[in-house]
């Protein structure tokens, strides 16, 4: 008998192989457009329809969501390749060849881990360009110089949870005592920084990093090692909670860690007070904290405060201070390290700076009036696509890296495995790389600009807001057009008329726009109010129902978690009865989110009381509900509902005077857990009750 020979390798040509790989490319994309372009569309569709303003840099946004579309494509199934079937992996295998000590450190560098390669973590980062060292300097703090402190407490954290639930799955410990025991002390903390100003702002923020943790590498990580372990744990019971309830953990744990790391630093800061009060000399020392150096917060005053602030800062002395101007103006370095560019320096300078720093630097009014007739000329704003790239390859590899090569090593060294596929483990860690980054670029070119422009443009529903981004000149401007009207009050106003393409409009004459050095007319456009008094604040509310709602739904997370409660219910619970109770509680957690902007409502008042109802459901609830339930919230924080939320609110907040944005989140994520246990609780109500009748009958 002849020898059974090895099939020969077949080739296929670069045409054949894209039919092949084709259409799974294009599945993969797709299920990312159907997660991304519902709340994407509403956005836009609500700023053109409803708020009639243009989307600024359109075609930037744009671009930036079909980054981000294919990023998540790539991010996903790198997750799915890579480092999920490790985490099974360890999981399985870790209760069978290795101590409990080993499992409970494995865990908690695993939660840590996978904080770090977070997509959301960044965002969190970036917002903190938005608070005012003056307004919050404790949330300043954390969010700029001790950002990674941040991360770091958060991940602490995590990891910690992590560590707790896989001793729940080894010892099929209840969810209900850690429930009563951390919000109780979350609550009373939160409480008592109610009185404290300073950790009266960081509350938000610590209740937004137990939603942000929660996404889209930590939940299904943690799930494959929880789902491992309690499979042996369990051995054929149904014990070890089948997986679920750490995912509530995990949202728990970081709440307490960053108020607790509030605490550590809260001696070291000063109050919230006025900018001015906060630049002098008197509050140096402890102002001086908040930043790397004194060369930081000088930099910091001369740019974004107040002209006030910068000469209270110099102690009054106005020579001191334009010597300083003078020396920045002549070193490229020191503007790059005050402003971020030489071009930013100029901007600031030729409007913010005084007649005589202008002429100092400059030379002459002449020189002064032709650059300010140069910064007039519109131009567009420019990306650098290479440091664009760089910063977020780097970050990326410092994310995905060290947790896969943990993952890796933890399978060859400690429980002495052989990596199986790991040809697939390998090309799932680069495409999660590779993933992530560009889901980051598409972040911040479109996501967090689309957020925030939504965020900065929706208070026109109720007030009038200046249009920034339309600010315009007029040239030449003669002064003799402008008349002269009275106003019901008997007070004196300028106004004129302009013609425009569509006619003529009048626009109102403020003198302090006009400079006579170089003839032109500055003026922003204000808009709004679109609706009349409290009626344009439910068109607000309403939209931030209409996006928590839909944005759920499009949750692929979501999808997952119905069918899974349909499948351990036996269909007593349908999944699509869990995903509108999900989805509304989100939308009604959004909608309470930005009434607390608006108003300026403390978080805590918000959260306690719906947690202290909760309190009392989780006691009259099964546990198999209360885990479920809990876990909800865990999936309507997504990686793309996150930075979108999170940017709408800083942008809403900037328009109303709020001294910070944070607590959507928060409340996106209690909301879903009450409509989940009240809709628990009708289903065990209903399912007795035909239990009764069907003994009744027998």
């Amino acid at each position: 008998m002849a020898s059974q020979k090895t099939p020969a390798k077949v080739k296929v040509s670069f045409n054949q192989a894209l039919g092949m790989i084709g259409p799974y490319v294009r599945s993969k994309v797709l299920e990312q457009v159907k997660s991304v372009s519902l709340i994407v569309a509403y956005l836009v569709l609500f700023q053109l329809a409803v708020l009639n303003i243009p989307i600024a840099n359109a075609v930037v946004v744009a671009l930036g969501i079909g980054v981000v579309i294919i990023g998540l494509a790539f991010f996903m199934e790198g997750l799915f390749l890579g480092l999920m079937p490790l985490g099974e992996t360890c999981g399985i295998r870790l209760p069978q060849k290795t101590v409990l000590p080993v499992i409970l450190g494995f865990a908690f560098i695993l939660g840590l881990g996978a904080t770090f390669a977070e997509p959301a973590i960044g965002v969190l980062k970036a917002a903190g360009a938005s608070v005012r060292a003056w307004d919050a300097p404790l949330l300043f703090l954390l969010l700029n110089k001790y950002s990674n402190y941040l991360v770091w407490s958060v991940g602490i954290g995590v990891g910690v949870a992590v560590l707790f639930g896989m001793l729940r799955f080894l010892y099929s410990w209840s969810l209900k005592p850690f429930i009563y025991t951390l919000y109780a002390v979350g609550g009373g903390v939160s409480i008592w920084a109610y009185f404290e100003p300073n950790m009266l702002y960081l509350t938000g923020l610590a209740w937004d990093c137990g939603g942000v943790t929660t996404g889209p590498v930590t939940v299904p990580l943690v799930l494959a090692l929880g789902i491992g372990i309690s499979r042996v744990a369990s051995q054929g019971s149904e014990g070890g909670a089948g997986g679920f309830g750490v995912v509530t953990l995990a949202s728990a744990f970081p709440i307490l860690a960053v108020m607790g790391l509030g605490l550590v630093f809260l001696d070291q800061v000063p109050k919230p007070m006025s900018q001015v009060e906060f630049s002098s000399p008197a509050n140096r020392e402890k102002a001086r904290f908040l930043f790397a150096d004194e060369a930081e917060l000088t930099n910091y005053v001369l740019k974004s405060g107040s002209r006030e602030a910068r000469l209270a800062f110099f102690g009054g002395n106005e020579t001191a201070l334009d010597d300083h101007v003078a020396r920045i103006a002549g070193d490229e370095g020191a503007q790059v390290a005050a402003f971020g560019s030489s071009a930013a320096f100029e901007r600031w300078l030729l409007s913010s700076g005084s007649p005589e720093q202008r002429v100092r630097v400059y030379g002459s009014e002449q020189q002064v009036r032709e650059k300010l007739r140069a910064l007039g000329i519109a131009k567009p704003a420019e990306i650098d696509a290479a440091e664009l790239l760089a910063r977020n390859t780097v970050a990326s590899l410092q994310a995905i890296v060290p947790l896969s090569l943990f993952l890796l090593l933890v399978l060859v060294l400690v429980l002495r495995e052989r990596i199986r596929r790991a040809d697939e483990i390998a090309l799932g860690i680069v495409f999660s790389v590779i993933g992530m980054v560009l889901f980051n670029i598409g972040i911040e070119l479109g996501l967090s600009r689309l957020g925030g422009e939504i965020g900065t443009n929706l208070p026109t529903s109720f007030k009038a807001v200046e249009m920034s981004q339309q600010r315009e000149l007029i040239r030449n401007f003669d002064q003799e057009v402008v008349i002269k009207a009275i106003t019901p009050e008997g007070e004196v106003e300028g106004f004129f008329h302009r013609k425009t393409e569509e006619g003529y409009e009048s626009l109102p004459y403020r003198p302090h726009n006009y400079d006579p050095d170089t003839g032109q007319y500055s003026f922003t456009p204000l808009r709004g109010p679109l609706f009349d008094g409290f009626f344009g604040i439910l068109i607000v509310v309403f939209f931030g129902f209409m996006m928590g709602y839909g944005a759920t739904l499009a949750e692929p997370a979501l999808n997952a978690l119905g069918a899974t409660v349909e499948e351990l219910t036996v269909g007593t619970f349908k999944k699509s009865l869990l995903m509108q109770a999900v989805a509304i509680g989100v939308g009604v957690g959004i909608s309470f989110g930005v009434l607390k902007i608006i108003y300026g409502w403390p978080l805590i008042w918000m959260v306690v009381p719906p947690y202290l109802v909760l309190v009392v459901m989780t006691v009259i609830s099964s546990e198999d509900f209360v885990n479920i339930g809990w876990d909800s919230a865990g999936v309507t924080t997504g990686p793309v509902t996150v930075p979108l939320v999170l940017a709408m609110g800083l942008g809403i907040s900037s328009q109303v005077g709020s001294v910070e944005g944070f607590g959507i989140l928060a409340l996106a994520s209690v909301w879903p857990i009450l409509a989940v246990l009240t809709v628990g609780l009708y289903v065990t109500a209903k399912r007795k009750a035909q239990l009764a009748e069907a003994a009744q009958a027998a």
